[in-house]
């Protein structure tokens, strides 16, 4: 094992369900700008421009962090644990952004043709189970393209944790 592989390991790693969880949060918000302010293919075109400045150019000037990746406290790096190049984030997102705006236009289309949804959310869903396989890292096959890792951050809002502690105050306020 080499130097490079060895003090990658050291990285706090992310859960998936937190790398999810981001996503979502970008993709939604994504949906709904481009849901507001576009139809037909302008929409399309919309979301797409929405993706890069969400995610390509907003991490390039936020130090590595999208609107979900600071709600939760992440960042992404590249291998030498450097914030990624416009270049590396921009392939890393040209591929997840049509591959989420595929994934859109099913779940648009989805309550009146589920095959079709389905066929176009699948591609989205085999390039994030590819991080299952993962076991060190978690990437998944865009990341392994840009050659990024997602990795825990104290920079953010800390938005899952904040809404487990007001659970819990929920649930002792219940049993009282």
């Amino acid at each position: 094992m080499d130097r490079d592989k060895r003090e990658l390991r050291r990285l706090p790693t992310v859960p998936l369900e937190r790398r999810v969880s981001a996503f979502l949060i970008d993709f939604v918000t994504v949906w709904l700008i481009s849901s507001l302010l576009g139809t037909g293919i302008l929409k399309w075109l919309v979301f797409l421009l929405t993706w890069f400045g969400l995610r390509v150019f907003l991490v390039d000037r936020n130090r590595g962090q999208s609107l979900g990746r600071w709600a939760l406290d992440l960042t992404i790096i590249d291998q030498s644990s450097r914030i990624p190049t416009l270049a590396n984030l921009a392939k890393r997102e040209g591929i997840i952004g049509i591959l989420s705006l595929l994934a859109m236009i099913g779940l648009n289309i989805g309550i009146f043709n589920p095959l079709s949804m389905l066929i176009l959310v699948t591609p989205l869903v085999v390039d994030c189970v590819v991080a299952l396989g993962d076991e060190h890292y978690y990437q998944a096959w865009h990341d392994q393209i840009s050659n990024t890792l997602i990795i825990q951050t104290r920079r953010g809002f800390s938005l899952d944790l904040r809404f487990k502690k007001l659970l819990a105050q929920i649930r002792q306020n219940m049993r009282k």
